[in-house]
């Protein structure tokens, strides 16, 4: 009889372990390797002339607003440190919106991130294509077909790497990181050693740094948004909180491991970029990291513009990978299609959430004209942080018994309240478009869709049985769904 209850217990372990559920493979390394992969993309090579533009040269002011827009973005990452620790959940700034401030909000936020994230793909992706095939053409401009092929190429392969084997993109990831924070050694090191050389050309635009004309509010305002977005992607590891190893520790020491190298590193190549070059020469450079090369190393200067597709793949990788968890959170809260939210039965991967992402965003690549209307919801991303941020003092309050492994220091979050509701203001006071009443107009119409199917819950019959048929042809079932081979699962339901 002890015999028979110990078998049935070994059964009952052994169909928990069989259940699909996504997998804690990510490590504390992976997690540093995604973050410094998603925040350095082909900005801090290609052009960071917008700061120094909008600082009015002023060298002091530069550094200055390079400094603090790494620190804004610190502040924001530690409060997403205390939501990723407490509500360990895919899907980040989207899951802490819906537990803090609603079901409604949330929808808004999925419901702009499922067109703007994927088109934002999309032009890495494009941009990619430009750095890769450009040195086989020279002067000449690459065939627009050839560009949009090879980013659709490069979309996919790369959804499908993200679609079958988390192992393998984190390992992706940490290697085209480890490249790019190789290039930018190169050049930070190449400033320190011409300027400790001491040079007097080398050392005479930091003897007085502020020497410049001093810039406006306005003016800083504008350097500061610059500065913002080359250190944008600081969010990106609340996506993967749930497929984080121990998060409770992991999520705060990465954070405060990854962010800080980012402002050392992009502080250190803007100091040998302007060892190097004069502010004017890096405000009328349309690549600063490729004059720096011709300069400094010329015989090897083709190492930059490979540096910066290398630096381009590991941001969309990383980019890729969050969107689809984005989607699969969204799914099994409802807001999306339920197909979305199922794991492959073999790899315990999202893979029908990268086919959707990865699907979305091929389609912006075919008019590529269309993904400079991005640019006008990039206020929205800030919207979204300021709601997250707000969603964090709302569970303080509401829920304070709930389990906080990492506590952010409270008036950090009223801080990026306040920055966020500045960032979203800012542009549209200063330079009013009819194109921000579009943009929130298209947020708006999110209701439409919200009110019929999620709040009144509307349902059609035929999507049921395309769902089925779907589900079995990708293998996929529920997540904590107990699934066969063939990908039939038991979950009710779902398909027999």
């Amino acid at each position: 009889m002890g015999k028979g209850k110990s078998n049935d217990y070994k059964d009952v372990k052994r169909k928990e372990k069989a259940k699909t559920q996504l997998k804690r493979n990510i490590g504390y390394f992976d997690g540093v390797s995604f973050i410094i992969g998603t925040i350095i993309g082909a900005g801090i090579f290609v052009s960071p002339t917008g700061v120094l533009k909008h600082s009015l040269l002023n060298i002091g002011i530069a550094l200055m607003i390079w400094i603090a827009s790494g620190l804004v973005s610190l502040m924001g990452s530690l409060c997403y440190a205390e939501l990723g620790t407490a509500l360990p959940f895919s899907g980040g700034e989207y899951s802490h919106i819906k537990r803090g401030l609603g079901s409604l909000p949330a929808f808004m936020f999925i419901w702009t991130s499922t067109f703007t994230k994927p088109a934002s793909n999309a032009a890495r992706a494009l941009l990619f294509a430009e750095y890769a095939t450009q040195p086989f053409y020279g002067i000449c401009p690459a065939p627009e077909v050839m560009k949009k092929c090879l980013a659709l190429a490069v979309l996919w392969s790369l959804g499908i790497l993200n679609g079958r084997s988390v192992k393998m993109a984190a390992w992706v990831q940490t290697v085209f990181t480890l490249l790019k924070m190789l290039a930018l050694s190169v050049i930070a090191v190449g400033g320190i050693v011409l300027l400790v050389g001491g040079r007097k050309e080398n050392l005479a635009r930091f003897e007085d740094m502020f020497n410049s004309e001093i810039p406006n509010a306005s003016q800083v305002a504008e350097a500061f948004f610059q500065g913002l977005y080359a250190y944008g992607g600081w969010w990106s590891l609340n996506y993967m909180a749930e497929e984080m190893k121990n998060p409770s520790r992991n999520i705060p020491l990465t954070v405060m491991t990854a962010v800080p190298a980012v402002i050392v590193f992009y502080l250190l190549v803007n100091i040998s970029y302007l060892t190097v070059l004069t502010p004017k020469e890096i405000v009328s450079s349309v690549a600063v990291a490729v004059t720096w090369a011709d300069r400094v190393i010329p015989s090897v200067a083709w190492i930059i513009p490979l540096s910066v597709a290398v630096s381009i793949f590991g941001a969309l990788n990383s980019s890729m990978f969050t969107l689809g968890r984005l989607s699969y959170s969204g799914s099994q809260s409802g807001h999306l299609p339920i197909l979305i939210s199922m794991l492959n039965v073999h790899s315990c991967t999202p893979a029908p959430a990268m086919i959707f992402s990865t699907t979305i965003a091929s389609i912006f690549v075919i008019p590529s004209d269309l993904i400079t209307l991005t640019n006008y919801f990039g206020f929205s991303a800030w919207l979204m942080i300021g709601l997250t941020c707000a969603s964090l003092i709302v569970l303080r309050y509401r829920e304070p018994h709930l389990h906080r492994p990492y506590k952010v220091f409270l008036p950090v979050p009223f801080v990026m309240v306040a920055m966020c509701f500045f960032l979203v203001l800012a542009p549209i006071v200063w330079s009013p478009n009819l194109q921000y009443v579009y943009s929130f107009l298209f947020m708006l119409g999110s209701l439409i869709v919200y009110l019929p199917f999620i709040h009144f819950k509307l349902r059609f019959a035929f999507l049921d049985k395309i769902t089925c048929h779907l589900q079995l042809l990708l293998e996929v079932c529920p997540a904590d769904g107990k699934c066969d081979a063939e990908g039939k699962c038991d979950a009710e339901g779902k398909c027999e």
